[in-house]
């Protein structure tokens, strides 16, 4: 068997494991009802320690949850900014110009990643006196 062959059989037995092991690692819930009893204890708790309904509770989770989708959302789309300035800064063969670009995208990343924490911890801060 050639080198070439092997590689190719190397890389099916990896693609193959990789598919077969992930639903297990997604999927590691111990119970069917995936921590529907959790929530339910956790609002019935809430009710009966500060007397608002479900429905504020319900209406400032899914504020927090979707404020936390955009933000983490920005969080990638700087990452991969970060990335690309790195990639750009490594093939700029020496060329000022182009590590002058590289830098500023990446501080530039850097100070969004930075303004994007602070709106997260900002909102988490918020919606957690509005909770209370």
């Amino acid at each position: 068997m050639n080198k070439f062959n092997m590689k190719k059989i190397l890389i099916t037995i990896f693609i193959v494991s990789y598919f077969l092991i992930t639903p297990f690692l997604v999927f590691a819930q111990e119970n069917g009802n995936f921590g529907l009893d959790d929530t339910a204890s956790k609002v019935e708790a809430y009710q009966s320690q500060t007397g608002n309904s479900y429905d504020s509770m319900f209406v400032a989770a899914t504020v927090g949850d979707i404020i936390g989708m955009v933000l983490s959302f920005v969080g990638v789309i700087f990452l991969v900014l970060i990335i690309y300035g790195g990639i750009s800064w490594m093939f700029s063969t020496g060329n000022e110009q182009k590590v002058d670009k590289a830098k500023k995208i990446i501080i530039n990343a850097v100070i969004g990643l930075v303004i994007v924490f602070a709106a997260y911890f900002i909102t988490d801060f918020i919606g957690s006196q509005f909770v209370k």
